[in-house]
């Protein structure tokens, strides 16, 4: 098997984040620090992963960052786009993940960014309102800007290439409509100013038209329609998402496996989180729930794939609840109870309380999810990047495929993918040659 074709990752990579809130202001704040030894990448895969080469009488598992050509930390620029103000200094202090000790020592970086103003509109995110907004005399006027945006920054920072990332608010539930049908739809739409497309769609078309790699990290509906995914294969940009896979859903993605291969049935998981930052206050409105919700139930449902196990399954009652609890700020707890039945149908439970810290789980997956959809466009792929469903609540599949959600074969797909780019054998842990 012959290696793929990647162009090196010479020069600056430009990271645009959508919402320099606290995930946003956490991954920029912590690749400053790891770029001067103040603290570890832990919980990146770009920068501590390894990957097994061949077989595993060879003893090959190298970094994957010393295998695969991955832009190094040293040449990543951050920019980006909020509808506050503040600086991401100010942005991390008022986020409160980080320790203000650490905050000083890159304090002078952290100020030297500052947000450009942002598309917004409060039909989509009911509970924030900001000063920094761009107006325009319609949505496809707010892209132009945006687009604007994206080559002043490109130029100001003598940038190689560029990748955006949305961090910002989940918006309203919305479906598929006729304006997402078809690009030429889209666009039309776009002039007209149609409801059905939200700020996200806004940026989403404006990076896609630049040909620039674009993941969603909400669970809003935004790269998942024809219009989008059209573009995208016009102009050879990867696209990924949805929703960032990070606390409550990460151990779902664990534990649910686990119970499905051993064929324990299911009769109930109730899921309840509180949580106290700017994503809470969010959350707290209906429309906005409603679209997490989405997102975070259909896990389940694929894992466990009742119609092949309707006995263990099929009854199933799923429950997820989110309260704004805003003591709390960015330490999320989650608390699952899940009803279980062993051999004979007796009954068991199983209790999971997760104090986890939101932004400190997104962000090592917004720092892998840019540097690998540039490694992509590097190496000749666009379209939809299923291989990195690994990091997402809701990943985005081919039209008529289910989205795989098992954690552990999400990473058998992302590593494979990566042995194919190096021209390396495909590991299927059959294992029958050292037996045969």
């Amino acid at each position: 098997m012959k290696p793929v074709e990647i162009t090196p990752a010479k020069g600056k990579l430009g990271i645009l984040l959508v919402g320099l809130g606290a995930v946003s202001t956490t991954v920029i704040a912590g690749v400053l620090a790891v770029r001067k030894g103040l603290a570890k990448p832990i919980g990146s895969l770009t920068q501590m992963g390894t990957i097994r080469l061949g077989k595993r009488t060879e003893g090959r598992s190298p970094k994957i960052s010393d295998v695969l050509p991955i832009a190094t930390l040293d040449d990543i620029v951050f920019g980006g786009w909020d509808l506050f103000d503040d600086n991401s200094y100010e942005a991390a202090k008022t986020a409160g993940v980080l320790e203000p000790a650490l905050l000083e020592q890159i304090r002078p970086e952290l100020e030297a960014i500052r947000p450009m103003s942002a598309v917004f509109d409060r039909q989509y995110v009911k509970r924030l309102d900001g000063p920094n907004v761009k107006k325009g005399k319609n949505k496809k006027d707010l892209a132009d800007q945006v687009i604007a945006d994206i080559r002043a920054f490109k130029a100001h920072h003598n940038l190689d290439r560029l990748v955006m990332v949305w961090c910002g608010s989940t918006e309203i539930f919305m479906v598929e409509s006729p304006a997402h049908a078809s690009l030429a739809a889209f666009e039309a739409a776009l002039e007209a100013s149609d409801p059905s497309i939200p700020s996200s769609m806004v940026y989403a078309y404006a990076a896609l038209k630049e040909g620039i790699p674009y993941a969603n990290g909400a669970p809003n509906l935004t790269c998942d329609v024809p219009a989008m995914t059209e573009l995208a294969a016009q102009t050879k940009s990867p696209i990924c998402g949805k929703d960032l896979k990070t606390g409550q859903t990460l151990i779902k993605t664990i534990i649910a496996p686990g119970l499905k291969a051993r064929l324990l049935g299911v009769d109930g998981w109730y899921s309840t989180n509180i949580l106290g930052n700017r994503d809470g206050e969010v959350l707290d409105d209906p429309e906005s729930f409603k679209t997490k919700e989405e997102s975070k139930k259909s896990v389940l449902d694929y894992i466990f794939q009742a119609h092949l196990y309707p006995d263990l399954y099929k009854e199933i009652h799923h429950v997820v609840r989110i309260n704004y609890y805003p003591p709390r700020g960015d330490n999320k707890e989650g608390w699952d109870n899940v009803d279980i039945r062993g051999w004979l149908g007796y009954p068991m439970q199983l209790k999971i309380n997760f104090l986890c810290r939101d932004s400190i789980l997104a962000a090592p997956i917004v720092l892998d999810v840019a540097l690998l959809l540039d490694l992509a466009k590097r190496a000749g792929m666009s379209g939809i990047q299923e291989w990195l469903s690994f990091y997402f609540k809701s990943p985005q599949h081919a039209p008529g495929l289910y989205p795989e959600h098992d954690l552990f074969i999400q990473l058998m797909k992302l590593k494979n993918t990566m042995r194919w780019m190096l021209g390396e054998e495909l590991i299927t842990h059959l294992g029958r040659e050292y037996y045969d």
